[in-house]
């Protein structure tokens, strides 16, 4: 705040140096992401832009954080939710269900062949992976016999599970643990991710690579001892905490078989790579495998309600049916009435209108432009992804990959660089991508809706971002 700034009842009174006029802009009382930053105010958004309160328009290649899976303002959403708030806008899960929520729970499980058997939705993925733990616990004491040793879980390093404690407990997100690190569960341990560009060593095979991992968590199953073991927990394509990056061929298979052989269950985390982002509806179908639990989320609901949720495999289902009939959890707005309308528009108009075979046709074109425009380019390291959710890396050296000092803000920088009025673009950025701490990467995960057009106006401009960011870097 300049020294001419005083703060009188809560507003901010600027008197301008050069012509003596005060300004008044309202303090916020709103606790943003940074106390001494606010955010710039979105006041229209339609398509794939936003609209801010300075009348600057910004293309969104990144659907936010990979959920404005249609593009924003869309009508046949907005009249479902209205249709559903004159209908019940809340009731209490514990006494009544609702229309909407048995709608949503069909299309969902209709959505995987029958492979799963039941939804839960909730409001976010981190309540979706706090109920996912508590759902694996108690599926082991209603087995018969009971297994009331099994409380522990093996999750990878370099991954995102959410951010409330058990969710931030499964994470290897060396940032966001840290300030809570000593309140985090101790029953989760964690093994390797399967990042091939950082991961694999040289001559070593994809075969080779993936022999190695899955030693690595049979191992780590008999370190904890593979009888306390609940569920191995993995993102098919892991998200924020290494930009978009998929596993190799095979591994999710092998994965599987570890815990096939010790009894654990499988859990995928979907809450950002699947409901169609990598181009199948959800990203196991492109695996081999079917997790016995997966949590969902951001493409649910596009951002039209606050929605997520939890899919369950038959095993699971099968033996809370034959033993106490219920799942020992519940929240206030689970299963919200205006929540489900909307994630269930999403859904039919994803449905209806072939998005996801549109995500692959577009994907693919997404793949070779960006491959093209900027595979070449000194400071990017590796470009990798699955349908129209794509990461790009940035190193200080090719050859070695050496990655740029994490004090520097590489990533950060590339979005505010994008943010300016001459590119308006957002671009979605990420550290820790090499250890957890090091490591700069961007997302883009534009709207399943996208044209070819579109694909090429984000290129165009991503490309521009990144070229004149290093070129000026290196001048100084």
């Amino acid at each position: 705040m300049s020294p001419s700034a005083i703060v009188n009842n809560g507003a901010v009174v600027v008197e301008s140096e050069t012509t003596g006029h005060k300004n008044v802009k309202t303090k916020s009382v709103l606790l943003h992401r940074h106390i001494h930053y606010e955010p710039s105010t979105v006041v229209a958004a339609k398509g794939n832009y936003v609209e801010l309160s300075s009348g600057q328009k910004i293309l969104d290649a990144t659907g936010g954080a990979a959920v404005s899976c249609l593009g924003h303002g869309n009508e046949r959403v907005k009249e479902a939710i209205n249709r559903q708030l004159d209908q019940v806008a809340y009731c209490a899960s514990l006494f009544f269900g609702s229309s909407s929520g048995e709608a949503l729970a069909k299309e969902l499980i209709d959505g995987t062949n029958g492979k799963m058997a039941r939804a839960y939705i909730v409001c976010s993925g981190s309540e979706a992976m706090e109920a996912t733990m508590k759902l694996a616990r108690q599926y082991f004491l209603e087995c018969a016999p009971a297994q009331p040793e099994r409380v522990n879980f093996i999750a990878r390093k370099e991954s995102y599970h959410g951010t409330t404690l058990g969710g931030l407990s499964m994470s290897g997100h060396v940032s966001r643990r840290a300030l809570f690190e000593p309140m985090l569960l101790e029953n989760v341990s964690r093994v390797s991710a399967c990042n091939a560009y950082h991961g694999m060593k040289e001559g070593e095979s994809s075969e080779e690579y993936v022999a190695r991992l899955a030693q690595e968590l049979d191992d780590e199953f008999v370190r904890v001892g593979p009888q306390t073991v609940c569920a191995f927990v993995a993102e098919p394509v892991v998200g924020a905490a290494l930009g978009c990056v998929p596993a190799v061929p095979g591994y999710f298979q092998a994965m599987k078989a570890v815990c096939d052989k010790y009894g654990a269950l499988l859990v995928f985390d979907e809450v950002m790579s699947g409901m169609g982002r990598t181009g199948t509806l959800h990203a196991w179908e492109q695996e081999g495998v079917v997790p016995d639990i997966e949590t969902i989320g951001k493409g649910l609901g596009g951002g039209y309600a606050a929605v997520a949720g939890v899919l369950i495999g038959h095993r699971v289902i099968d033996v809370l049916e034959k033993g106490t009939g219920s799942f020992a959890h519940g929240h206030t707005y689970q299963g919200h009435p205006v929540a489900c309308a909307a994630a269930l528009e999403v859904q039919r108009i994803v449905r209806e209108d072939k998005l996801v075979e549109n995500v692959r046709r577009m994907g693919a074109v997404f793949e070779k432009q960006l491959r093209e425009r900027l595979a070449s380019h000194p400071n990017v390291g590796n470009i990798r992804g699955r349908g129209l959710f794509w990461g790009i890396e940035f190193v200080r050296d090719k050859a070695t990959k050496e990655p740029f000092n994490a004090k520097d803000g590489i990533a950060m920088a590339i979005h505010e660089k994008g943010l300016e009025p001459k590119y308006s673009i957002s671009l979605y950025p990420g550290t820790g991508c090499v250890d957890g701490k090091s490591g700069d990467d961007i997302m883009l995960a534009p709207a399943y809706n996208t044209t070819e057009a579109d694909i090429t106006l984000i290129v165009d401009k991503t490309t521009a971002v990144i070229e004149e960011f290093f070129a000026q870097r290196s001048q100084h």
